[in-house]
Parts: structure tokens; C-alpha cells; sequence
């Protein structure tokens, strides 16, 4: 599936980690930022000198510490340059056709994050869950819920 048709977020696999990180799920969420930022920048870097080899490890880091936090866009374009390196590194190519994913993982990691801080924030409210019952929806005009 192209990354442009996976989920920017999986909010499953976000609430799991939040879930199992507790208390340090702010600090390891500004590391993940941090890290983010170095390996993007790491990325864009070695796409301007067309150097396939310096492409793999930052693009393995943001794969993995975003698939984490279920920023599974992010993860699925980080893969595709990580693959398309390795693969330019085996066959002693340049990465050109990377430009557009390169082009597109800054705005998606700023999106991302936007998302993950939105609701990693303690004073966002919280959706309420409404196991096995329906919410009663205003019908418009008869001033009650059906």
C-alpha cells in the first residue's frame, strides 16, 4: 500500500503506547520529536548529496520510533526511503526517486506531531467511550434526541 493510503495516525497503537509508557509518555514523546527532527534533517541532507548510504540509518530510526507512536504514514515513508537507499547502496545508483517522499516527510512529520500532541495533551478533553450504546443524536427541528 503507498503511504499516501495508510493512516497518518493509528490511534490503537498510540493509546497502547501511551498506555504502557504512563508517566514518562510526555518525555519519550519529546524524544521522539528531538529524534524526528535530527533524522529528517539527516535525510533531506544526504538526498541533496545524493548519498544513498548516509539515507539508511536515519530513515531505520524515524521508521521504528514512529511506528511506535502509530504514526504509521510517517513510519511507511521513512521504510520507502530506507529500502530504495539500500537498495541504490547495492546497485550503486542515486536515490532521485525519492525526491517526492523526501519532499513530503517534513509537512508529514509537522502533521503528525500536531496530532500527537493534540492528544497527548493532559487538558485535551477526551472523547467518552460508549461501549455497546448508541449516543442519542438532536434530530434538527424537533428540539429532542430520537
Amino acid at each position: 500500500m503507498p503511504h499516501q493510503e495508510t493512516d497518518l495516525v493509528n490511534w490503537t497503537e498510540f493509546t497502547r503506547t501511551r498506555n504502557e509508557l504512563g508517566a514518562a509518555f510526555p518525555r519519550i514523546l519529546g524524544y521522539f520529536r528531538e529524534d524526528g527532527v535530527k533524522s529528517i534533517q539527516a535525510i533531506e541532507q544526504a538526498f541533496r548529496a545524493r548519498n544513498a548510504v548516509a539515507l539508511v540509518t536515519p530513515a531505520h530510526t524515524l521508521k521504528g520510533e514512529s511506528a511506535q507512536f502509530g504514526a504509521y504514514r510517517l513510519s511507511a515513508m521513512a521504510e520507502e526511503i530506507e529500502m530504495v537507499a539500500r537498495r541504490c547502496v547495492e546497485t550503486r545508483e542515486q536515490p532521485d526517486e525519492l525526491i517526492e517522499t523526501v519532499v513530503a516527510l517534513r509537512p508529514c512529520f509537522t502533521e503528525t506531531l500536531a496530532l500527537l500532541d493534540r492528544d497527548a495533551n493532559p487538558l485535551v478533553a477526551r472523547r467518552p467511550v460508549t461501549f455497546g450504546r448508541r449516543t442519542e443524536t438532536p434530530v434538527q427541528g424537533f428540539g429532542r434526541a430520537i
